[in-house]
């Protein structure tokens, strides 16, 4: 009797659901492609790193709990609100949290994906902005799109380039995209261009130095 028990509460145990964080699948069809995301999650990652947010790229966003299979892997995207760690996937049920943000890095062959499946879905979610940008121009004529959550959950055009989530401004820059602090113009400036800034000043320094030196100055003192 005991046994018979047993095996019927084995029986009735509900399987745990698995949620990938990874389907072997590369992380953008050119190295451009590559480039733009991740020239994009850098500098938001530096550029949000003291305020409440997480800065994804590639990874999974799960959108119905129970269904592993209702996901997508958005190039990059925001979450405000939520721990700061690393995390393997994301899951909106487990967080509360929809992206503020997404960025896809398009192009000709995932264009009715981008613009067709994941506007819809985005907009259904309640992402209040999605960007589309075409580092080769081959469906985006003008490389970068914008669209913003209106006041009835519908996606209207961004016709300024301003991000009102992120309080930038976003440029095509050739293959890549810039962007630029609405409170004074400023442009982020990617890790390559913030370690020339700092060689330079370095330079600077020694140049300086140097003079001093010649003028009699002990800098040792």
């Amino acid at each position: 009797m005991v046994a018979i028990t047993e095996e019927r509460s084995l029986s009735s145990t509900t399987p745990e659901i698995i949620y990938p964080s990874s389907d072997g699948e590369p992380l953008a069809e050119t190295q451009q492609h590559t480039s733009a995301i991740l020239n994009t999650f850098g500098l938001l990652r530096l550029y949000l790193q003291n305020q409440p947010a997480v800065v994804f790229a590639d990874q999974f966003l799960y959108y119905i709990e129970g269904n592993p299979r209702a996901r997508v892997a958005p190039d990059v995207m925001v979450v405000f609100d939520i721990t700061k760690k690393l995390y393997d996937n994301y899951k909106i049920w487990e967080w509360k949290q929809t992206p503020a943000i997404i960025i896809e890095v398009t192009s000709a062959g995932t264009k009715d994906t981008d613009f067709n499946f994941k506007k819809m879905l985005y907009e259904q979610l309640g992402v209040t902005e999605y960007w589309l940008f075409d580092p080769y121009g081959e469906w985006i004529t003008e490389q970068l799109r914008g669209y913003r959550l209106n006041g009835i959950e519908i996606y209207e055009p961004i016709t300024d380039h301003c991000s009102q989530v992120l309080q930038l401004r976003l440029e095509a820059d050739a293959y890549l995209i810039s962007f630029y602090r609405l409170d004074n113009g400023e442009k982020l400036r990617t890790l390559e261009e913030l370690d020339l800034a700092l060689q330079e000043a370095e330079q600077r320094a020694n140049r300086l130095a140097e003079k001093l030196r010649q003028l009699g100055v002990d800098l040792d003192e």
